[in-house]
């Protein structure tokens, strides 16, 4: 088959659960034969260009300023939408397929109304639907407000929609989706991996953008108040974003200059090898479509410490004194009390989260949902 996948980030240019997806999903497809496209920004350099192997990469615009303030810009996803519709309109009838990621909306449009002309099915990957009082505070209560008709607005289109979580599938529905959204499987492309002797009972690890909906600030203020209770604990973040500057500002005013690290964008096996070694995965996010980072750190029987809210997914992968434990808000006090229960449980806990990991792996395993999205194309 001849299929475009369209979205605006690509791993490893950009870090993030939807971009590892689809480029794994781009890699697998081209894997077994099939024709693949990625419709993306160009987040690189002349000179510097992404190879997938098998993959034909298309950046269509420049990325340029995605993130002002820690929130996304409406001038590169505006950009983008009108450069997927070009190429659709141009290039739409040499794919039998096109798969596009939901947000930032306006490729989605695009995809949309090139599809006459371009005659291909539209399958859309939903890993978050908002409702309109979150849009509504995360921008400001008329942008958010026409955020969420535009949300709307896309959920109505005809397309078969995907999902990573029953969360996001009841929210589908609820905005308006006219069908049964499919529930995939899962996304880790990974395997179990063998226990190892180095594991550091007082590190802690996060790995993702550094945007102000994934909390950092109640990350740290959570480590600082289990410092109390256990100064030896430790920090290390991977990865970068738009609020890095004000997280490292912040760690100096609560005195944590010594025990955290921002260690930036770094090499996949790198991140591996931190989750292997840390104590537990940590994140305080708001909103999650589905948490891919706490299937990979179970993999290593590293248990997560995740923050419950009608937002985030990534609660349903973590059982409390099985593979982690959940923080009942963002306090400091909530936040600090998860890290301290799950380090101190130490073995015992690790070991109860390989036990889920291999459990559930067979479920959770991106190959599965591979076979979902293959017979969801040849219907």
């Amino acid at each position: 088959m001849r299929v475009c996948i369209v979205y605006d980030h690509l791993y490893p240019q950009t870090i993030g659960g939807a971009e590892r997806w689809l480029r794994d999903l781009a890699l697998r497809l081209a894997a077994a034969g099939h024709a693949v496209t990625y419709l993306t920004m160009r987040h690189w350099e002349a000179g510097n260009e992404p190879s997938l192997p098998g993959v034909r990469v298309v950046g269509v615009v420049p990325a340029r300023d995605v993130y002002s303030d820690a929130r996304r810009t409406l001038g590169p996803p505006l950009r983008f939408g009108v450069g997927v519709a070009w190429h659709l309109l141009r290039h739409g009838r040499e794919y039998d397929v096109v798969h596009a990621g939901s947000f930032p909306y306006f490729s989605l449009v695009g995809a949309a109304l090139a599809r006459r002309r371009g005659g291909y099915p539209l399958e859309v990957e939903w890993y978050e639907v908002w409702t309109r009082r979150y849009w509504r505070r995360y921008a400001g209560p008329l942008v958010g407000t026409i955020g969420w008709l535009v949300q709307r607005g896309c959920v109505r289109l005809p397309h078969r929609a995907y999902c990573f979580s029953r969360l996001t599938a009841r929210q589908l529905v609820a905005e308006g989706y006219r069908g049964e959204p499919l529930v995939l499987p899962g996304i880790y492309a990974g395997s179990a991996v063998a226990a190892v002797n180095g594991v550091d009972p007082a590190l802690v690890v996060y790995a993702g953008r550094h945007v102000r909906e994934k909390r950092l600030d109640a990350l740290l203020a959570g480590l600082h108040w289990a410092r109390g209770r256990r100064p030896d604990l430790r920090l290390d973040l991977y990865g970068d974003g738009p609020d890095r500057a004000r997280i490292e500002s912040l760690a100096g005013e609560l005195s944590l200059r010594e025990s955290v690290r921002f260690l930036g964008r770094r090499p996949e096996q790198e991140v591996e090898s931190a989750f292997a070694r840390a104590a537990c995965l940590a994140t305080a996010s708001e909103r999650e479509g589905y948490g891919l980072v706490v299937v990979e750190a179970a993999a290593h029987g590293t248990p997560s410490v995740v923050v419950a809210g009608p937002e985030n997914a990534a609660t349903e992968l973590v059982q409390e004194n099985v593979n982690g434990a959940v923080a009942a808000d963002p306090s400091p006090e909530q936040i600090g009390s998860a890290l301290l229960r799950v380090v101190d449980a130490g073995p015992a806990l690790r070991t109860s989260t390989s036990q889920w990991f291999a459990a559930t792996a067979d479920s959770l395993r991106l190959d599965r949902s591979l076979e979902v999205v293959l017979q969801s194309y040849a219907s």
